[in-house]
């Protein structure tokens, strides 16, 4: 290539891909024909930077720079997602994949040297959109998820894991821990568009992330009886939707006694979900974080105990089923240390969101960039980013590839496990 590509041009390719005309901004779930042209062209941008691709058992795109002599052995990985929460923001993930193909640019026309192989990766269903598990194709990577389980998962439409893997040509009798995957991994750095103001109070473009805090999503299914909506008195309904209304302000309220908590109900489905149907049950999504896991469990608990007893004033029942559950992460102490000596300009900053980098850090020495972003909105249309900014983000990415690249870090990071 003859000059590096800048992140917003990049991104400026894909911009018109799963633009949700109904909700606003991008829906684009995995496996969906949106997430199969992002696919291709991320493929297609890194065969113009003669990377070698290949997609591994769980449906991960690698592509590839090999090390002296060919070898795979002791990478320095970087990338994120490209998948989105529906109507999210056009940042969330593939500022991170575009950015990783800045970089490398970056280092391409410096002429840096690779004493270790590059790969940069795409991870699919970060979000857990459409089949409600978050990080699911890095926790299928990593054994964190059975493949079993994962497999079983079926979208708002009823279609399973399986089959849509089958539809995208991926054997799903494959998924499942990918110990030649893992095995090549020396260092995993993700960058990632803030979800928050910290780089905006701070007055930086950049930020090196601590930790991840403890998050998981629960389904909370209220039961009472569908009927009629003309032909049902009002003081003759078990009216579940009403319990449900009443369960939203509950986990408010809960949340919001305790300390550094986030609780959120994003999701709601009646069932059957007709206009003119009491509806017979109600499916509420229940999302709650904590930096510390007890704390966690222990609102959740909470939740349903007030939860039941506002259904019951309802004539209802509730039941709780846990979805997923990521504990809280600290990233690897050695190799966020070393990010610092890089960038020393870039303050620590803790995650109140997941991120795949979360999963692989129970495993490999993991990091994560951030870069500002303006409105300090995620997950919708309003999340932004500065041009300036994003190009700050992709030049700090290759500062710390160049770094990684040209020495021995993954054994040196996973020496210290803390």
């Amino acid at each position: 290539m003859n000059s590096p590509a800048r992140v917003t041009s990049l991104l400026s390719a894909i911009r018109s891909v799963g633009a949700d005309p109904r909700r606003g901004g991008y829906s684009r779930f995995t496996y969906s024909n949106a997430d199969a042209e992002l696919r291709e062209w991320f493929v297609a941008e890194a065969a113009r930077r003669s990377l070698d691709v290949e997609v591994d058992r769980n449906g991960a795109i690698w592509a590839w720079r090999a090390g002296p002599g060919g070898s795979l052995e002791d990478a320095v990985v970087t990338g994120s997602h490209l998948d989105s929460v529906p109507g999210g923001g056009q940042f969330d993930g593939p500022l991170g994949v575009a950015s990783a193909l800045a970089a490398v640019d970056l280092l391409d026309a410096r002429g840096a040297s690779f004493g270790r192989p590059l790969a940069v990766v795409v991870f699919g269903e970060e979000e857990g959109a459409r089949f409600g598990q978050a990080c699911l194709g890095s926790r299928l990577m990593t054994g964190d998820l059975s493949a079993e389980t994962a497999l079983n998962c079926r979208d708002i439409d009823g279609v399973s894991l399986a089959d849509a893997l089958n539809r995208s040509g991926i054997d799903p009798t494959r998924v499942g821990r990918d110990d030649e995957a893992l095995g090549r991994i020396g260092a995993f750095v993700e960058l990632h568009v803030e979800q928050g103001r910290g780089l905006i109070d701070l007055g930086q473009p950049v930020a090196i992330a601590s930790s991840i805090i403890g998050h998981g999503l629960w389904r909370l299914t209220v039961v009472g009886e569908g009927n009629h909506a003309g032909a049902t008195l009002m003081d003759h309904r078990r009216d579940p939707l009403v319990a449900a209304g009443a369960i939203v302000a509950l986990v408010r309220d809960a949340a919001r006694e305790v300390p550094d908590a986030r609780a959120t109900v994003g999701r709601i489905q009646p069932v059957p979900g007709g206009t003119n149907v009491i509806a017979s049950r109600v499916e509420v999504w229940l999302d709650v974080r904590h930096p510390d896991d007890a704390q966690a469990r222990n609102l959740v608990a909470t939740i349903l105990d007030r939860a039941r007893r506002a259904a019951a004033s309802e004539g209802c029942d509730v039941t709780l089923a846990e979805e997923s559950y990521g504990s809280s992460v600290h990233f690897d102490a050695t190799l966020r240390d070393r990010l610092a000596t890089v960038l020393p300009e870039a303050p620590i900053l803790k995650s109140g969101a997941g991120h795949d980098a979360g999963v692989l850090a129970e495993v490999v020495p993991t990091a994560m960039l951030f870069t500002r972003n303006p409105t300090g909105i995620s997950h919708s249309p309003h999340e932004q980013i500065e041009e300036s900014d994003a190009e700050a983000g992709a030049a700090a990415l290759a500062e710390v590839l160049a770094d990684l690249l040209a020495g021995q870090a993954g054994a040196a990071a996973a020496a210290d496990p803390s």
